[in-house]
């Protein structure tokens, strides 16, 4: 017997997994995506998106009966009914990408709830699971009309590479109603079995929990890329500082790498939204501004680096010069490039004149993830050394780890320049010094890095 009956609407990242992990936990999920041929694909255990253990998942979901994909939300709805158990909870995880100002743009949200307006069964939770504005939740509950059908929020928490395990292992569950106590209560009581702590509370103050923790992070990062520029300015480590920041137990060691800037597709998107919704109360958030502005201003830092590292010069001409870009996605262990802060320092590159040619171990070159690059942009290639061959620099732009695992002499060998701007402090710099390579990373002196 199945414990709850869930309809998840949309089948990206967060909706595959949170349907996935819902139907490993005993509950009967049945998932909707408007996409034909993806259903159809994942309805065969067939998975395109790059995530650890959400493939076993589904194909055990499948065959054990408990996990089911249809065309549509309103078909998702039919289905369990004609099981003889109508939804309980309908969980909204549509894309709700950055629109015109920062806004964050609901039209997929909207046009589902008028597709199950009326479809919906008396007693039903509908979940907004998405990231969404302060005040979704009341929208949603005004668009439905349905004084019978409760609203709740339930923001995920989940980072693309590791979404099954956050799931599965979450550090907090938080749900919101302006419905009732019980409405709450029910969504929490999905995630039961994971014995997580759960914070219970009113709509408006879970979609703001989604906001205020995103952009805290987005802060946290855009402090340490700025310290790291001062520990240059200084002769100070930043790897060393950092190290001694993080055994803080009230500062922690998470997001305190310094890197070419952050980006994905949450950070840029949650921090304007924050911004938008500080605006509309009348309120100037400064420091969450101060933030994107300090990212903004990293992207060109990264190209001022390499500058000086093949040129010598801050204000040295990169025209026609050959790059080798080592990582285009976000994050290493994704395909993702949505806003990737590589991809922001490769068109600063090329705009100052540089030739760029792209590796990325996660993103073949037939693969759909490199269908999207821009051709005038870069050349995408799939070996590190070919790469490298004829570079005058290489540039690691994301953390992969098979980059340290890497023959830098033969890399030596192929480059021109002999060159290597590590803007993600990756990398040994002893190892690629005795590979006969130059090294530069970001916020670490030259002479304490080569002491090493």
């Amino acid at each position: 017997m199945f414990a709850r009956t869930v309809a998840v609407v949309g089948t990206g990242y967060v909706g595959l997994t949170t349907g996935a992990c819902l139907a490993s936990l005993g509950h009967r999920v049945v998932c909707a995506d408007i996409d034909e041929d993806k259903v159809a694909a994942l309805s065969r255990g067939e998975i395109t998106i790059r995530e650890p253990g959400l493939a076993d998942l589904v194909a055990e979901g499948v065959a054990a009966g408990r996990l089911s994909f249809v065309v549509g939300a309103a078909q998702a709805l039919k289905e369990l009914e004609g099981e003889g158990k109508p939804v309980e909870v309908l969980f909204l995880c549509v894309p709700t990408p950055m629109g015109v100002g920062g806004v964050a743009d609901l039209s997929a949200v909207e046009a589902v709830v008028e597709e199950v307006r009326d479809a919906m069964p008396p007693g039903c939770v509908v979940v907004n699971k998405s990231t969404v504005p302060v005040g979704t939740a009341d929208r949603t509950a005004e668009l439905l009309a349905r004084p019978d059908v409760q609203v709740a929020s339930n923001p995920e928490f989940l980072r693309e590479g590791s979404a099954v395990h956050d799931f599965l292992h979450p550090d907090r569950i938080v749900v919101g109603s302006n419905s009732s106590q019980d409405a709450a209560e029910r969504v929490a009581a999905l995630y039961a079995r994971l014995g997580a702590p759960t914070v219970l509370t009113d709509a408006a103050s879970a979609e703001m929990i989604k906001y205020a923790a995103n952009c805290f992070l987005a802060m946290k990062l855009s402090y340490v890329n700025a310290l790291a520029e001062l520990c240059e300015r200084v002769d100070a480590d930043v790897s060393d500082v950092t190290e001694g920041m993080g055994y803080d137990r009230r500062i922690g060691q998470a997001f305190l790498s310094p890197g070419p800037g952050w980006g994905g597709s949450c950070l840029p998107k949650d921090t304007h939204a924050l911004l938008q919704v500080a605006d509309s109360a009348d309120f100037e958030f400064r420091l969450v501004r101060a933030s994107i502005d300090t990212n903004t201003r990293q992207f060109s830092r990264m190209v001022d680096k390499v500058r000086l590292a093949v040129t010598g010069s801050r204000n040295g001409s990169l025209t026609r010069v050959r790059l080798a870009l080592f990582g285009l996605t976000f994050k290493a262990g994704t395909d993702d490039l949505r806003d990737s802060p590589a991809l922001g320092v490769a068109a600063l590159l090329r705009q100052a004149g540089a030739d760029l040619v792209a590796y990325d171990p996660g993103v073949a070159v037939d693969s759909p993830a490199a269908r999207t690059l821009d051709s005038h942009l870069l050349t995408l290639v799939g070996d590190p050394y070919e790469a490298a061959a004829g570079a005058e620099a290489v540039v690691v732009l994301t953390e992969w780890p098979e980059f340290r695992a890497l023959d830098w002499a033969r890399v030596a060998e192929s480059t021109t320049g002999g060159t290597v701007v590590d803007t993600r402090n990756l990398l040994d710099p002893a190892v690629i010094r005795r590979a006969g390579l130059s090294w530069t990373g970001v916020g670490r002196p030259t002479t304490v890095a080569a002491a090493r």
